[in-house]
């Protein structure tokens, strides 16, 4: 039944992105293609894979307990807290707690977390920022 309920809502997600992307205006400037054919190719795999999700469901799953809820909570928690603390704090700051929390709700040791979270975050500013010369949010240390 939860594989049919998610279905229905890809399918309801499909149809509004047809309607979305049908309501985008095309300039004088557009190429051949123009603007909505991959808003709307990408709500024709949405419809398609939702239909077969509907029509062949799986067996109904085994739910998580009340406790793996809660963390699964709390991860959305903690994500929604670095997207708001990334202009605050900065990419690195704010990439190392969201990165070392993650890690250690996974099943890292809490030392093996921090090293973790440290690592990720600084090794993406490198590549991102030093290598690639991307702009990533600036923190209190102005990196």
């Amino acid at each position: 039944m939860s594989d049919r309920i998610f279905g229905v809502v890809g399918l309801l997600l499909a149809i509004g992105y047809v309607f979305a992307a049908l309501a985008i205006e095309e300039s004088f400037l557009s190429d051949a293609v123009g603007p909505k054919a991959f808003p709307l190719l990408l709500a024709a795999v949405l419809g398609i894979s939702s239909l077969v999700i509907v029509l062949r469901p799986d067996a109904e799953p085994d739910w998580p307990s009340l406790g793996r809820l809660v963390e699964i909570a709390a991860a959305v928690v903690v994500m929604m807290l670095y997207a708001q603390m990334l202009p605050v704090a900065g990419f690195v700051l704010a990439t190392a707690f969201a990165a070392g929390y993650l890690a250690w709700r996974l099943g890292s040791g809490l030392i093996e977390a921090v090293l973790t979270g440290i690592g990720t975050s600084v090794g993406i500013y490198v590549i991102f920022h030093l290598v690639l010369g991307l702009s990533l949010a600036k923190g209190p240390w102005g990196f």
